[in-house]
């Protein structure tokens, strides 16, 4: 389109005419915005020869009252087409009088879209205008027609599509049978049908979203049928204008320039404009179709009937009537040999024992003081060998109740398998309606914003 290079005319040549047709292109701006009319005062600007824009505002002015304007539309046509009728065509839609122009100007103001080349802020002024409504149903066919033109979904990360649509997503649900086994809901198996499902629940949620939103609740936000005369400062977003002041030569629009890829993105993002929003579901209907097929698919896997799971550490395999009795036995030896401390034998007491009781027997001919340090050390023998049968004992305690919390584990995580399955047939019935309910909504397309 050039994006508004079409400015090629010398206008330092008659700078006076420049400086009244630009304060008059200003006004007619504001008038617009405001109240959808010319201003009541009659064009004070000279023609500028070459220039499409003082035709163009001319013809612009006649159709607002009514009259022919045909032979300054034909000189601004002749001078710059396509500026001339996206001028036209962005005015009257500020205006509130979209559905005055002709229809061939869309097809000029427009231009070509490319996948490869960004959307030129005029593209996307019009593009915004007539989702809005601008132009009528005429005006969305057009603009549907010319994206659907380009194929996008085959060029096209559905990935992309579908993080742009439902972003946020958990990195692992956990249904509600799996709720004392979260772990559990991690593992690929049980994993992948849960989330398939999930994820098709919101990618419905959010269809429902753009799809229900309705023309009222946003004539507030987006007035380009001007039916309340609502002043251009309470435009939700003003790249019409933007682009209007563009072309009156009062400055450009803020901001790059984005491929098309980006916008549609951009569109089905949530919180974006629902107008725009309902185009972009319409250009990604294939992709979410595609998607929803492959999420109902997944969320339809049958749970394995064996599973191995990892209980306190150690690799339990699950069975339908309860854990696998030599997966246990190993987790149990492993069990005990982690809580056992290895031990030699108790060769201190010994020791002690033999000295207490050597002590004592020379008590007998040496006297009584040794005959008392002999007991002190079979006391104090025993004792040691006290605190090893206690060790022995806590040990041994420790042991029992670790393999009972595995078996009690085993068997809980067997119980909620169990609930998983059951879970799986109404996973599977929500997930058809679901992917049915999603395929409805984007057939309905953007007629329902």
């Amino acid at each position: 389109m050039g994006e508004f290079s079409a400015l090629s005319t010398d206008l330092t040549a008659d700078p006076q005419a420049a400086a009244e047709l630009h304060r008059y292109a200003e006004a007619l701006l504001a008038h617009l915005a405001a109240n959808g009319a010319a201003p009541p005062t009659a064009p004070g600007f000279r023609d500028i020869p070459g220039y499409w824009l003082p035709p163009a505002v001319q013809a612009l002015v006649s159709i607002l009252a009514g009259d022919d304007p045909l032979e300054p539309l034909s000189r601004a046509a002749g001078r710059d087409q396509q500026q001339t009728a996206l001028f036209l065509c962005l005015a009257l839609a500020v205006a509130g009088h979209g559905s005055r122009i002709h229809a061939s100007w869309l097809g000029t103001a427009f231009g070509e879209l490319s996948l490869e080349q960004p959307v030129t802020h005029g593209q996307r002024a019009l593009w915004l205008a007539a989702a809005r409504g601008a132009y009528g149903p005429a005006g969305k066919i057009f603009v549907l027609r010319k994206l659907d033109a380009l194929a996008v979904p085959d060029h096209a990360d559905h990935r992309q599509w579908v993080q742009a649509l439902a972003p946020g997503e958990p990195t692992v649900v956990v249904p509600a049978s799996l709720v004392d086994f979260p772990e559990m809901a991690e593992l690929p198996e049980l994993a992948r049908p849960a989330q398939a499902a999930a994820r098709l629940a919101r990618l419905r949620a959010r269809c429902l979203e753009i799809t229900s939103t309705r023309q009222a609740e946003h004539d507030s936000s987006t007035p380009l049928t001007n039916s309340a005369a609502s002043p251009v400062t309470a435009w939700h977003e003003d790249e019409p204008l933007a682009v209007l002041r563009s072309l009156i030569g009062l400055g450009g629009p803020a901001g790059p320039m984005a491929s098309l890829t980006s916008h549609l993105l951009d569109d089905l993002r949530p919180g974006a404009d629902p107008y725009l929003a309902a185009i972009a579901l319409h250009v990604a209907a294939p992709i979410l179709r595609g998607v929803a097929e492959e999420l109902e698919a997944d969320s339809r896997l049958e749970p394995p009937t064996t599973l191995t799971v990892s209980l306190l550490g150690h690799p339990i395999a699950l069975l339908p009537e309860g854990p696998e009795s030599a997966s246990l036995a190993e987790a149990e030896a492993a069990i005990e040999a982690q809580g056992t401390l290895p031990r030699r034998a108790p060769w201190a007491a010994i020791l002690l024992v033999v000295a207490g009781v050597g002590s004592m027997a020379g008590g007998v001919v040496a006297g009584w003081p040794l005959a008392v340090m002999g007991v002190a050390l079979l006391g104090l023998a025993g004792w040691q060998l006290w605190r090893r049968r206690a060790a022995i004992a806590s040990d041994a305690r420790f042991v029992a109740a670790r393999v009972a919390e595995l078996k009690e584990l085993a068997d809980g995580a067997i119980w909620a398998l169990h609930a998983y399955a059951r879970e799986a047939d109404a996973r599977a019935k929500q997930a058809a309606d679901d992917s049915a309910e999603l395929t409805r909504l984007i057939r309905r397309g953007p007629r329902a914003a």
